[in-house]
């Protein structure tokens, strides 16, 4: 899927389509922190960007990404043979995605605030 094509929706017509297909795009709990690490630090091999997205696991970042991939937000480029290293970036369309992710942050840093740690008194 190159950034031209348009990616396909199930609603098609509805007034509210628009958000609800761009949530679902990005409203996989690790989408739009793996959009978010790849806009900070640029491209990233996959160890890297699993050390930058703290406590997913390999497989799920692995799907994330083959997911993210195939919608066309993210590309993945072999950088050598030997040893086997892949780079994972951003194509344009996800980096449009920029001031998605950036609306989310300041939202959160306005509304949210952590758990207390379990075992300490609230």
């Amino acid at each position: 899927m190159s950034d031209d094509d348009p990616i396909e929706i199930w609603c098609a017509g509805e007034e509210w389509c628009a958000v609800t297909a761009t949530a679902s795009l990005i409203g996989k709990k690790w989408h739009p922190v793996i959009v978010d690490r790849l806009l900070q630090e640029g491209p990233l091999g996959f160890n890297a960007l699993k050390d930058a997205v703290d406590g997913v696991s390999s497989k799920v970042l692995s799907d994330s990404l083959d997911d993210l991939e195939e919608r066309g937000i993210v590309t993945r480029s072999v950088v050598s043979e030997k040893p086997f290293r892949v780079e994972y970036a951003l194509t344009q369309r996800g980096e449009e995605l920029a001031p998605v992710i950036e609306a989310m942050r300041e939202w959160g840093r306005d509304h949210l605030v952590p758990a207390p740690d379990e075992g300490s008194p609230a």
